[in-house]
């Protein structure tokens, strides 16, 4: 399957409330002396024609990233579908394709994601792919085509359904696997304890 990466927004979901580090801005904390945002940029950036980050609240404390910033567009802090549904109607807006979704406290994602999504989609002939590792899935990584907006909406919105898992299971979905050598692409930092990992292996793999 072949699928132009101009077509593709990459959208960097940054709207959670970090309440397991108590409040703030996860993805501004630092990981070897940059941002965690910093990294995830540098690793989506090259595999997308465009870059968004949904946040929500005052978006000038992103100004220095030179990004489009939007917000929810489901009030109340309705979790990542709410972020990946912001995404596909902006991008639909853009006059753009399909977007793809990743979270901002993973620093390690792999230079191949895009294309090793767009690999899955056409193997299985499916709608949207979802990245795998260490045979654990990760919804929140995926690739989704902007025609599924209106439909997301009505299940967002009309059905109040908030899980991923639950709203993909009614469509086609490829599931693309990752190898976790020398560390899990997906590796995610939500603790206190697990930005003292992240760092560890940062300096493992910078060294």
């Amino acid at each position: 399957m072949t699928i132009d990466r101009k077509q593709i927004a990459g959208v960097l979901l940054a709207g959670g409330q970090a309440r397991r580090l108590g409040g703030g801005d996860k993805c501004l904390r630092d990981l070897g002396g940059r941002s965690l945002l910093a990294h995830i940029v540098d690793r989506v950036g090259p595999q997308v024609g465009q870059l968004v980050l949904n946040a929500n609240g005052d978006p000038a404390r992103f100004a220095s990233f030179g990004l489009p910033v939007i917000e929810d567009v489901v009030g109340g802090f309705a979790g990542p579908l709410a972020g990946i549904l912001t995404g596909l109607e902006w991008a639909q807006a853009q006059g753009l394709d399909w977007i793809v979704s990743v979270p901002t406290d993973a620093p390690f994602l792999p230079g191949d994601l895009v294309a090793t999504l767009i690999g899955a989609l056409g193997d299985e002939g499916a709608e949207i792919a979802c990245a795998m590792s260490a045979g654990r899935t990760h919804p929140v990584v995926g690739l989704w085509p902007v025609h599924l907006a209106g439909d997301l909406r009505d299940a967002l919105v009309g059905e109040d359904i908030r899980k991923i898992d639950v709203w993909t299971a009614r469509h086609r979905l490829a599931v693309a696997g990752f190898g976790v050598d020398p560390v899990d692409p997906f590796f995610n930092a939500n603790r206190a304890e697990d930005f003292e990992t992240a760092a560890a292996l940062y300096a493992q793999l910078s060294g």
